[in-house]
């Protein structure tokens, strides 16, 4: 569906370790995101998903299976930062939108420090990843997907924080964010 249907392109995937531990970081513009960034990998990845999916009967089993695990947003979840501890040390990447949430143009403005705290606890570097076109898929009050051109750009991998002091959390988490924003700014 993705080469297909989106067109979808990928750039850089050389940079995506195939071993080892590392956290993906991306941008969140659509529910299109998930799958696109984890089908683009060539490894599996388990993403963060908000609490609020697990509790959708057929929804839950399928996220499941495709290592999504559940957050508590507006606060510091410990079971889900020891879920994605615990997918690192099981060969997993670990996904997360920077944001936490989805942004209508698709670049980030608010990022979180979740990220860069995993990365510093987990001493696994991370690797921005980002996603351009999912914002057009679906148009309010259309069910149908549209086949607009998607692209997906990895970016160089980010060494992890040496330490989890937030000074150093934030300056890392923000260094993602303009790496992302600055894939993003370069389109198709």
């Amino acid at each position: 569906m993705f080469h297909l249907y989106f067109r979808g392109r990928i750039h850089g995937l050389e940079r995506m370790p195939q071993q080892g531990r590392v956290i993906i970081v991306s941008n969140h513009a659509s529910d299109f995101d998930p799958p696109i960034v984890a089908s683009s990998m060539a490894r599996p990845v388990a993403f963060m998903a908000k609490e609020e999916l697990f509790k959708v009967p057929i929804l839950k089993d399928a996220i499941r299976l495709y290592g999504a695990y559940p957050v508590k947003r507006g606060a510091s979840d410990r079971s889900a930062i020891r879920a994605a501890l615990d997918y690192l040390e099981q060969g997993w990447a670990a996904g997360l939108f920077m944001e936490g949430t989805r942004t209508p143009d698709g670049r980030i403005h608010n990022p979180k420090l979740g990220a860069a705290l995993i990365a510093a606890k987990a001493e696994a570097p991370l690797l921005p990843v980002c996603v351009w076109g999912t914002h057009a898929i679906l148009q309010e009050g259309s069910g149908m997907p549209r086949p607009v051109p998607v692209t997906v750009r990895v970016g160089e991998l980010i060494d992890p924080p040496r330490s989890t002091q937030r000074q150093e959390l934030e300056a890392i988490t923000q260094k993602c964010a303009d790496i992302l924003n600055g894939l993003h700014d370069l389109g198709r």
